[in-house]
């Protein structure tokens, strides 16, 4: 991003703010991978009970680690998938989960700590209060959504419920975004509305893109969700057809958010779409370089993102959802949306006014 020049004044410039931010969108962003483990490796389901605060504290003796594996003994999952499983194979997936968890915790601290300091200490840009208030509160939801999604895989199944998995991901890659998009708006200035601009094709476009990755990995959630990357594994046909033929299930709903082939092939052909729009963005956006030179950069790397991630996706697919490549995926799926949410920001951007940093 170009840093504006000194002729009009931004509102709200603040490095110590903008790193904070980005330093908690990283926690954010490593929450995203770790998850991704906990769930490629069943493990989500290992800690049967939700303590926010004491929960921090994992198992310190064998009796205490006797009474976690009697409490998962006790759920759906062991008894239909991992019935006989060793203790010591239980606490592999255990300490996954309570990694996952204790991120979670950290996120909140990393966040909430800085912000009640600058609220104090009266550092925090006044038209970020309220929205740092909102990233605050979207943090506990998530905490809230996680122990839901998790609840839904206690009784009567092996695993979460598809549904409440893309609420727990979506939810969890909104939080990124928007504290993408506010450190980025601290680093450099909360903007004004730009009326000349509020028509602007390229800025909506740019949006468009940034809200149509975000959908994407709301259909990946459902696809993994369904273990639906274990069927079909050929490609560009499904089944050696270009249509499944079990596409519909027993109604619309099913079909939508939990018929495996469905749900597979929704993912592919939104991929599609997806990446004809970034690499059509990115090729305005180098033929727009002399406009707005911060574009193009950005708009590159979106595509070079959407290409890895298309070839990660057909990769994890033939080779039967491993799980590097599998997490390498959700990863860069993240970074996609970092990504595209930088694009999108810059190019609503008023360029030529200079930020008051603290």
């Amino acid at each position: 991003m170009t840093p504006p020049s000194r002729s009009h004044a931004l509102e709200g410039g603040s490095r110590s703010v903008c790193l904070w931010l980005f330093v908690v969108a990283g926690f954010v962003f490593t929450m995203v991978v770790v998850g991704g483990a906990t769930r490629l490796t069943g493990a989500g389901l290992s800690i049967t009970e939700w303590k926010p605060v004491t929960g921090a504290i994992p198992p310190l003796d064998e009796a205490a680690w006797a009474a976690a594996f009697d409490k998962y003994r006790a759920s759906s999952q062991y008894h239909l998938i991992n019935q006989g499983i060793s203790l010591a194979n239980f606490k592999v997936l255990y300490w996954w989960e309570w990694a996952h968890r204790l991120l979670g915790r950290w996120v909140g601290v990393v966040f909430a700590a800085p912000f009640i300091a600058f609220l104090a200490l009266r550092r925090l840009p006044r038209p970020l209060i309220g929205r740092c208030f909102l990233l605050l509160g979207l943090g506990g939801l998530q905490g809230l959504v996680g122990w839901w999604m998790v609840e839904s895989g206690l009784e009567g199944r092996a695993s979460v419920a598809p549904e409440r998995l893309l609420a727990h991901l979506g939810l969890a890659l909104l939080l990124l975004a928007a504290l993408v998009w506010t450190a980025l708006d601290a680093g450099f200035g909360v903007a004004p509305p730009d009326r000349s601009r509020r028509q602007d094709a390229w800025g909506w476009a740019t949006l468009g893109f940034a809200g149509f990755v975000f959908f994407q990995c709301l259909l990946g959630a459902l696809v993994a969700g369904n273990a639906a990357g274990l069927i079909d594994n050929d490609w560009p046909l499904m089944g050696g057809r270009v249509f499944p033929a079990d596409y519909w299930q027993s109604d619309f709903w099913t079909t939508l958010a939990h018929g495996r082939p469905s749900v597979q092939f929704n993912h592919r052909l939104i991929a599609y779409g997806l990446i004809a729009y970034g690499l059509g963005l990115a090729v305005v956006g180098v033929r727009r370089r002399s406009q707005l030179p911060a574009v193009a950069p950005l708009a590159m790397l979106c595509a070079g993102l959407l290409l890895a991630q298309a070839g990660l996706g057909v990769a994890t697919l033939l080779l039967g959802d491993p799980l590097v490549l599998a997490l390498g995926h959700q990863a860069n799926a993240a970074l996609l949306l970092v990504s595209a949410t930088a694009l999108a920001w810059q190019s609503h951007r008023k360029p030529g006014i200079p930020i008051p940093y603290e």
